[in-house]
């Protein structure tokens, strides 16, 4: 086991943190979330964001591009269940009660490994994620000598550059929504929430 250089795995992190923190549906997602419906979920949701990125990333690794579009359907279905359940939650961001953050503790929770698996499928419904790894890596190593070291490496850099991009996000929209204090406020934050949830559905369904 050799592992990455440190200038390799720089050059790694670097890129994937530009790619990462440019606004795109995901982040739009994220945003929206947690302007609507406060921290719960945020980290379920981008966890599973930052999974689905660790498994395009072996993909790519494994030279299995192949497989994946061998295996095109399946991601398909994937994609389209992850902007339907995209547009279920800007569905109760917009019928949400137009109560300031302090008065929603009590709302009904959602479920940990649904968000999850949402935020898995936003990633694992763009393909786009494994060609930008595919154009990466090999100016970093050699995908057909890569060991067991090299991948940890690469999969722990890819999940730290992706928890604090969507960490900045995270605490972005927390600190926006504090600003809310009138019921007017939370319904407009809700509503346009959930039309930018919305939007980010219909732009990870369309690609």
């Amino acid at each position: 086991m050799t592992g990455l250089s440190i200038s390799g795995l720089l050059i790694f992190a670097a890129a994937l943190f530009v790619a990462a923190f440019s606004p795109g549906p995901g982040i739009a997602a994220i945003l929206a979330r947690v302007l609507g419906r406060g921290r719960h979920g945020a980290v379920a949701f981008t966890a599973g964001m930052a999974i689905g990125d660790v498994v395009w990333l072996s993909f790519a690794v494994l030279g299995l591009a192949m497989l994946a579009q061998t295996f095109h359907e399946v991601f398909t279905v994937i994609k389209y269940a992850g902007a339907a359940y995209l547009l279920y939650i800007a569905y109760k961001m917009w019928t949400a009660p137009a109560r300031p953050p302090a008065l929603v503790a009590d709302q009904r929770r959602e479920s940990t490994l649904r968000l999850f698996l949402a935020g898995l499928a936003v990633t694992m419904g763009n393909p786009k994620t494994m060609i930008f790894y595919l154009a990466l890596l090999p100016n970093i190593v050699d995908l057909t000598r890569v060991d067991g070291l090299a991948f940890a490496e690469l999969a722990v850099v890819t999940l730290g550059v992706l928890a604090l991009v969507f960490g900045f996000y995270i605490v972005l929209a927390l600190r926006a929504r504090q600003l809310i204090t009138s019921p007017k406020a939370v319904r407009l934050v809700n509503r346009g929430s959930s039309a930018v949830m919305a939007g980010a559905a219909v732009a990870i369904a369309t690609r």
